[in-house]
């Protein structure tokens, strides 16, 4: 690829690699990246300067990356992710961070002495509370949240690791039941092509595992995809603070899991299963965002997946102060009497917390991302805010006035509008002009150009006729009876 075709990456500073065939190599000076599906490729020539690039991530395991380009990205200070596509996460790695082997050895002690049990608490604490405010807010089931509270009221008496666990489980239990029945919305040509199982949120745990991996459903692919997008990022986060992210307290050592990351991010969990069930209410799914593998596992499409690593930037910032707490209490656990220097406050490196302090500013808020819009009748991506694209629209409007028109000419209808027409006609005849009346030059000169101030519903209020014959009178195309000049008038006075 030529050197003048540079482009730079989103405000996400996410870059997304899918398919197979993906390489990444640095050449002269630039990081080149060439990705894709058969002959559908992409690819992306990134300068050193002004690029924008924080993640790299590699969905798949076919392809390479070389030494030189881990280093290209190590100097920008950007993190390669590798997820396979299952949304498992295979590698994580970032800049080198200051590491005090003071501070792990702190973490290795915190089992032993009760600092692992003090945090892990408050992690749960933080957890439990987050899920009681959602299942309140969002789901509006007072009674779950109710037994979520119950729950975390217990967790000051716990008095080890086990019983805390025990007491999450039982928060879980409650809070997913209260998921079960969230309906998913799915665009209506779509809507016989899913199957059953993919119009409501359902149960949390798979039937092909018994665990909530492989998911059988979208919700929950979407879920466990956005878990391996957070457990990537509390990793780093961890690494950043120079923290083990293998050495966890909550969650039991296990090979090949980072479980310091996993305790970290119960305390976002309910942030993204917010987003989530935010979309389900908000914003209908698309099928050709999923496909059903042999086995029933819900898979997403690379599409999808590109869209969702793109949030990776909103977790980084909601992890931010989790980890720093972490640190600071193990740091608070090393005895004062070692040195001088470690009674010193540990360094907020992610949040920029005492820098921000001394100067009296506070952490930035952070704003929990929002889906894409989506057509409820065709699945086509629109403008936010919009619920059906231009096609559908006028599809949607043809539908609801032959309908309209269909359910005006029932029998009780027409009476009803017979009635008023009798009404009218007798209101006419019974009327007699006087020399007082406002003439029809009047009306047309000075009251009518006045009406276009005043809604059409207040004029059919006050006439008692129909909005679309009072839009026609504001707008001049029709002039009403002269027994109506003197209401008219009335109205154009007091919106003068």
């Amino acid at each position: 690829m030529p050197l003048s075709n540079l482009q730079t990456i989103g405000k996400h500073g996410v870059l997304t690699l899918y398919g197979f065939g993906i390489k990444v190599r640095v050449d002269r000076g630039h990081l080149f990246a060439e990705w894709g599906i058969g002959t559908d490729r992409d690819s992306v020539c990134l300068p050193r300067v002004n690029h924008g690039l924080r993640r790299l991530v590699m969905i798949g395991n076919d392809g390479f990356i070389t030494l030189e380009a881990l280093r290209w990205l190590a100097d920008q200070d950007a993190a390669f992710v590798m997820l396979d596509k299952r949304g498992k996460v295979i590698v994580v790695c970032g800049p080198c961070a200051p590491s005090d082997s003071k501070l792990r050895r702190a973490q290795a002690l915190a089992p032993s002495n009760g600092t692992a049990l003090r945090i892990s608490k408050e992690l749960i604490s933080q957890k439990l509370t987050g899920q009681a405010t959602l299942v309140s807010d969002m789901l509006y089931d007072s009674a779950s949240a109710g037994t979520i509270v119950r729950f975390r009221a217990e967790l000051p008496s716990a008095e080890s690791i086990e019983v805390t666990r025990f007491i999450e489980a039982r928060a879980a239990k409650a809070y997913w039941q209260a998921w079960s029945d969230v309906q998913v919305q799915w665009p209506r040509k779509d809507e016989k092509l899913v199957p059953e199982r993919f119009k409501r949120f359902g149960s949390r745990i798979s039937p092909l595992t018994h665990s909530p991996r492989q998911a059988t459903n979208a919700p929950n692919a979407i879920l466990n995809f956005l878990y391996a997008i957070l457990e990537s990022e509390s990793r780093l986060a961890a690494t950043a603070m120079g923290l083990d992210p293998g050495i966890g307290f909550l969650h039991a050592d296990a090979p090949n899991r980072d479980s310091l990351a996993c305790d970290i991010m119960e305390v976002v969990r309910p942030r993204v299963d917010a987003f989530v069930l935010d979309w389900l209410q908000t914003e209908p799914l698309r099928k050709l965002d999923f496909r059903e593998e042999r086995n029933g596992n819900c898979r997403l499409v690379s599409a999808l997946a590109i869209r969702l690593c793109e949030t990776a930037e909103t977790w980084r910032k909601f992890v931010a102060p989790v980890v720093e707490y972490v640190a600071q209490e193990l740091w608070a656990s090393i005895r004062s009497s070692v040195s001088r220097l470690t009674r010193q406050p540990i360094a907020t490196r992610l949040t920029q917390r005492h820098k921000r302090e001394v100067k009296g500013s506070d952490v930035p808020l952070v704003k929990a991302p929002k889906p894409d819009s989506v057509c409820c009748g065709c699945g086509k991506i629109v403008r936010r805010g919009r619920h059906y694209c231009r096609r559908c629209t006028v599809t949607l409007t043809n539908e609801n006035f032959n309908l309209g028109r269909k359910e005006g000419n029932r029998p009780e209808h027409l009476a009803k509008r017979a009635s008023t027409m009798r009404a009218h006609r007798e209101q006419i005849a019974a009327w007699k002009p006087s020399g007082s009346d406002i003439s029809r030059d009047i009306y047309m000169t000075q009251i009518q150009p006045a009406l276009a101030r005043i809604s059409k519903t207040r004029i059919a209020s006050a006439l008692g006729v129909s909005q679309p014959y009072s839009s026609d009178i504001r707008a001049g195309k029709k002039v009403p009876h002269p027994r109506f000049f003197q209401i008219l008038s009335n109205l154009a006075k007091r919106s003068a």
